[in-house]
């Protein structure tokens, strides 16, 4: 078994908050192209509730006392994922009492944000017995 690398793990969960944004961005791109502003304005509301819940996470996890041990680091990722889920039921009620949006929008923004989560992930896993390194061959016997 092998130690987590923090400063690569900080720079990955930092890149998925990055990668969010720019998929809020884009997102609100087509959103604008599609359906106009008000679709627009909708998913940079939803992806950012998503971007700033995922920036306060990555916040308290690899915050200044992240390397103070594995049961401090395995405290603060439980804590920053309830202040993550807090946070985002917070702004979304906030959103959704306080403006007019396009409720698709915003949430289909908030959705394509969690694909940054997943390729994030499978970039980050090493190769399983080189199974992502190469495909097997197909092909028939002869």
């Amino acid at each position: 078994m092998s130690a987590i690398d923090l400063p690569h793990a900080r720079r990955l969960a930092f890149g998925v908050v990055l990668g969010q944004a720019a998929v809020t961005v884009l997102t609100a791109a087509c959103a604008f192209a599609w359906a106009g502003r008000l679709a627009a304005v909708s998913a940079l509301l939803g992806g950012g509730i998503a971007t700033v819940g995922s920036l306060a996470m990555a916040g308290l996890v690899f915050g200044g006392a992240a390397s103070a041990g594995a049961q401090r680091a395995l405290s603060m990722f439980y804590i920053g994922e309830a202040v993550k889920i807090v946070l985002v039921i917070g702004l979304f009620v906030a959103v959704l009492k306080t403006m007019k949006v396009a409720p698709l929008a915003m949430f289909a923004a908030f959705a394509a944000t969690f694909l940054v989560y997943w390729i994030a992930l499978l970039r980050a896993l090493p190769a399983l017995n080189g199974v992502r390194a190469a495909a097997p061959e197909q092909g028939v016997d002869g």
